[in-house]
């Protein structure tokens, strides 16, 4: 069912699904690994104290090869809307780390899970981060307390960025869009149910939809159905 004009605020929260015409992998198979490793190897605090080095090494092969690619239609589509209704009116929440939605022009986007294009101190994230190309330098230590600095991604075991925030965004906003994401991890799984309890017009982009708590659902790839849809919008305006 092709959903109607939407009334502002809108949320969008965009999963793996966004990134994946760009060639991003989407991390975790279906058998649970992350691009052949155990989570706990490599998304864990724990495993930061275990081995650094590995830690290290995992992120900064994701990091390069997210360099290497290219923001693709469905990023462009929500920049575009983004930079013509504003940040107050379209509100950008990724569970990407992959930095495609601020490569593509988005003037503010929200990262619950961090970015790879940072590195922040090992024992708080409120210290100063620093931003980072490449492979990480195994040397750089915290400004303020001499830590170490690693990857400024959440980790399983540690809450999402900005959660507070996330939830007052999402109990306000007048239409929820979920674009790419399988909707079963928390605490993100909860947010269109969230969106719908407080009366927003909820909507699902996905080719494999998740249904349940969608008034609208495109079973449709992001790159593709995004274009359309906020072309349609704007028209409408």
């Amino acid at each position: 069912m092709p959903a109607p004009s939407p009334p502002c605020p809108i949320v969008v929260l965009s999963g793996a699904g966004l990134s994946a015409a760009s060639g991003v992998p989407t991390f975790r198979d279906a058998d649970g690994l992350w691009e052949g490793h155990d989570i706990q190897e490599v998304a864990t605090p724990q495993a930061f104290v275990r081995n650094p080095e590995l830690v290290r090494r995992f992120y900064d092969e994701r990091r390069v090869g997210c360099a290497a690619v290219a923001p693709n239609a469905g990023h462009t589509a929500l920049a575009h809307l983004q930079r013509t209704w504003g940040a107050d009116n379209v509100v950008l929440i990724t569970q990407n780390v992959d930095g495609l939605l601020d490569r593509a022009g988005c003037t503010h986007v929200i990262e619950m899970h961090g970015t790879l294009n940072w590195l922040r101190c090992e024992h708080s994230a409120e210290h100063p981060k620093i931003p980072v190309s490449g492979a990480q330098d195994p040397l750089a230590t915290c400004e303020t307390c001499g830590g170490r600095l690693r990857p400024d991604i959440v980790w399983f075991g540690e809450v999402p960025y900005q959660m507070e925030r996330i939830y007052d965004l999402v109990s306000t906003c007048k239409t929820f869009v979920s674009v790419g994401t399988s909707g079963v991890v928390y605490p993100a799984a909860g947010l269109a149910r969230e969106a719908k309890a407080y009366g927003a017009t909820t909507i699902e982009v996905n080719p494999q939809p998740v249904g349940g708590a969608f008034d609208h659902v495109i079973a449709e790839g992001s790159e593709t159905a995004l274009p359309r849809l906020v072309k349609t919008w704007l028209a409408r305006g």
